[in-house]
């Protein structure tokens, strides 16, 4: 009966833990007291390393990818005990079909004729993707990047991570004209080019019952931007 009782007790503990990582913590905190941390960068115990400079097709302006050195720590068994390595990774970006990826606390812009080198946000950001809309800038010259990322705190844990609500930005190939098109406090569900519009289509969910979490009694949210337009104006449509 011992045995049983053990075993009884060692399950009640299993599902007891298990029920606790099921519970997400909520992605924004509606706390507007002053005990939120204020951001100076994404990680102040990080240290900031760039790539190599890009260069987008038939663009004049180089980019430099920024983020933090990654410092990964992998165990070795050994005969009379366990060790750790230090691996580092110097590379913190990707370039593939005219997309930049990574955890990049910022892009840095130079013109081709230029030594100046500026930033695209003097603001902490953690950047997931800069997309250079190639198909538009061949039909109609205009030079445009998207981009997905993290720019404001919104669990207040003092960090931004992918814990926190992702959004949606433009801008010239230039890094000029850097604007948040997603609205505040909606979660960025996805977005695509409508090529034959000239269109920016994208969705968003806003936790309308504010409960801190994204779920399927919040709203979602279904948008465009012409961007022939000289002004990036959001538009709302209806298509359920």
């Amino acid at each position: 009966m011992k045995t049983v009782h053990i075993v009884l007790v060692n399950i009640a503990v299993l599902l007891l833990a298990s029920c606790k990582k099921e519970v997400e913590k909520p992605k924004v905190i509606y706390d507007s007291s002053a005990r939120a941390k204020q951001l100076t960068k994404v990680d102040s115990t990080q240290i900031s390393i760039a790539d190599l400079p890009i260069q987008m097709d038939g663009t004049d302006y180089l980019i430099h990818p920024v983020g933090d050195l990654r410092v990964y720590e992998r165990g070795t068994k050994a005969k009379y005990g366990s060790s750790s390595v230090i691996d580092l990774s110097f590379t913190i970006s990707n370039l593939g079909d005219d997309e930049l990826t990574g955890y990049l606390q910022n892009l840095k812009f130079q013109k081709v004729d230029s030594d100046s080198i500026k930033p695209l946000t003097d603001k902490p950001a953690l950047i997931l993707t800069a997309t250079y809309l190639k198909a538009l800038a061949n039909k109609t010259q205009k030079q445009i990047l998207v981009y997905t990322m993290y720019d404001v705190d919104t669990n207040k844990d003092g960090k931004l991570d992918t814990s926190d609500i992702k959004s949606l930005y433009l801008s010239d190939s230039s890094g000029n004209h850097f604007t948040k098109i997603s609205a505040d406090f909606e979660e960025l569900i996805d977005w695509s080019l409508i090529d034959s519009k000239n269109r920016l289509y994208f969705r968003t969910v806003e936790d309308t019952n504010k409960n801190g979490q994204f779920d399927k009694n919040d709203v979602v949210h279904y948008n465009y931007i012409n961007l022939l337009d000289k002004e990036w104006e959001v538009k709302s449509y209806q298509p359920i």
